[in-house]
């Protein structure tokens, strides 16, 4: 199994987890990444990556530019009051989800996004005593949160892991001027987002965790400790803007563990449906996948009275479990959805890059319990066929090894 190691004895933030996410990749791939977040559909937004370095460790920097201006970095997002040197201009939770969801990216990417944003507008509430309807966003902070979170979450699905583990997470200490006030370290929202999560102050002064970094970390950390028994594959170095006494940095090494292939748990959700056209039930189908679920599929039954039927399932994580419910009741005619818990054992899965006569080209492999299985992604074998004139077979068996 892939396991990713982020080692955060300096804090996280949007802007060192991108970079340091994005030090993992190829040149090939990081060129890749740019051209989705800079052609997502942001308005006036420009990610940039450039070589950086602190107190003699080196890496890269990722610099956001909105509407030309470079934002301060590490991605301070504290409600309504941030950044408000620019105009005044603000947006409610509502107004963001809803430019999230129009951006040119994958619906996973879209979906987890919009998760994390929701985190941090949940922790602002908590934190200042308001509604989550009640918390805004100054126009500029916003957009260069949402680039920020949506880089990590694109990154995060490029680089392809099974299993993310963070070290405790270092707050820094001191205060920290807001349009609050002056606040303590952890500032109140970032004290809600990391609940339950291993932290630790720094021995000087400066606030070395952001709202977006804290969110991002419970988001996507499945465990929380010091780096696992694993062969390290790569690393990735985030170099965040501010100088401190130490190396202000966020490391992620990417490894192989070895270890035997995960067991979890997933929800099934399910109803019979005699009432509806195809057409109906297959949007209804997709609207499931869109949601969250990780699969979703329809089974031709034959109820009471001899009446056709069909049985629309899917398969979602706990996590998702309300979302995909809702639309689940949204999208279909049932008065009520049976669900249940279903254990499952997992092959560990990764991919890898496979030079070709025709190119490079992706292969998942899966691994466990005696098996060993690869798939070359079928986008990257369409490619090649429509570019060298030959079959899919021949470049199948090319890139698995065959003859």
């Amino acid at each position: 199994m892939r396991i990713l190691y982020l080692q955060c004895g300096m804090g996280a933030s949007g802007d060192m987890l991108t970079s340091a996410l994005a030090g993992l990749l190829t040149e090939e791939e990081r060129a890749e990444f740019l051209q989705a977040v800079n052609g997502m559909g942001l308005p006036g937004t420009r990610t940039e990556l450039v070589p950086a370095s602190s107190l003699g460790m080196a890496g890269l920097g990722a610099r956001v530019t909105v509407d030309g201006v470079e934002e301060g970095h590490e991605g301070h997002v504290h409600g309504s009051d941030q950044h408000q040197h620019h105009h005044h201009v603000h947006h409610s939770l509502s107004d963001i989800l809803g430019v999230i969801s129009g951006l040119r990216l994958d619906d996973e990417v879209r979906r987890r996004a919009a998760g994390v944003y929701r985190l941090i507008a949940e922790a602002e509430g908590a934190a200042h005593g308001r509604p989550v309807g009640e918390v805004h966003f100054h126009e500029v902070g916003a957009k260069d949160a949402v680039s920020d979170i949506v880089s990590v979450c694109l990154l995060m699905k490029m680089v392809g892991v099974g299993r993310v583990v963070s070290s405790p997470v270092c707050v820094g200490s001191g205060t920290v001027r807001t349009g609050h006030g002056i606040l303590g370290v952890p500032v109140p929202a970032v004290a809600k987002l990391l609940e339950g999560v291993p932290c630790f102050g720094s021995a000087f002064p400066g606030e070395l965790c952001t709202p977006t970094g804290a969110a991002l970390i419970r988001t996507f950390a499945d465990d929380f400790g010091p780096m696992p028994v694993m062969r390290p594959l790569k690393e990735g170095c985030g170099v965040g803007s501010r100088v401190f006494p130490e190396p202000n940095c966020l490391r992620a090494i990417l490894g192989e563990s070895g270890e035997a292939p995960q067991a979890d748990e997933v929800l099934e959700l399910e109803a019979n449906i005699d009432d509806m056209t195809p057409e109906d039930l297959g949007f209804a189908r997709d609207s499931l996948l869109r949601a969250g679920a990780l699969d979703a599929w329809l089974t031709p039954i034959v109820m009471k009275k001899g009446r056709a039927a069909e049985m629309l399932s899917c398969l979602c994580r706990r996590e998702d479990f309300a979302a995909v419910r809702d639309v689940f009741f949204r999208n279909t005619s049932t008065l009520g959805i049976r669900y249940s818990a279903k254990p499952r054992f997992l092959l560990s899965r990764r991919v890898e890059e496979r030079q070709t006569s025709a190119g490079t080209v992706r292969v998942k492999v899966s691994e466990g319990f005696g098996v060993r299985r690869e798939k070359v992604e079928f986008d990257d074998l369409a490619a090649a066929a429509e570019q060298t004139g030959r079959s899919l077979f021949e470049l199948r068996a090319e890139a698995k090894g065959k003859p």
